[in-house]
């Protein structure tokens, strides 16, 4: 090894023991076939449940001990952040859906899934920079359209059922032939 290359080495090491690497996932490059929106649905209704719950966070009163302030503004953090990452879990799992699964021939049978893609995306924004309910009930409604689509990509119908979460709606299913 030159000793550009050694000091190359030495220089990426020292790096990596002060910022160390980020480990990195992926659904799959492979590709592996394996493709389902039931995590884009799961993650659209929990965004719609942390608003829901931030909607019903009752405010202290004037005057309340800094505790019940510091819990409720906790409160509102967790949800926040908890939000925050569904929602972008919304927007990966739809992205992933639409690199590795979606081909030409899909989008030249349902024309209107590139736009539905791109709704879905900035709506999952949306809903990130809103408490508002109606934007997640409009994440959820998408996702819904998408998961409807997706499985008529696969030639299978669809039913919808409750979802029995707390956040109420529904999940979109694969129908058994």
């Amino acid at each position: 090894m030159s000793a550009l290359a050694r000091l190359h080495a030495r220089w990426i090491a020292v790096r990596d023991a002060v910022v160390p690497p980020e480990t990195v996932y992926a659904h799959c490059d492979i590709p592996c076939g394996i493709y389902d929106p039931h995590e884009a649905q799961i993650g659209a209704l929990t965004v719609l449940r942390m608003d829901q719950l931030i909607a019903e966070a009752a405010a202290p009163a004037a005057g309340a001990k800094p505790e019940e302030q510091a819990a409720y503004v906790s409160k509102l953090a967790r949800y926040t952040a908890v939000k925050e990452q569904h929602a972008e879990r919304v927007k990966h799992e739809v992205r992933v859906i639409w690199g590795d699964y979606i081909t030409p021939d899909h989008v030249k049978a349902y024309p209107q899934l590139g736009d539905l893609v791109v709704r879905i995306l900035k709506q999952a924004s949306k809903a990130r920079q809103s408490p508002a309910l109606a934007e997640a009930q409009e994440l959820v409604k998408l996702v819904q359209e998408f998961s409807e689509l997706f499985w008529t990509t696969k030639g299978a119908k669809t039913r919808r059922q409750p979802s029995l979460q707390k956040s109420g709606g529904e999940l979109v299913l694969p129908v058994p032939a």
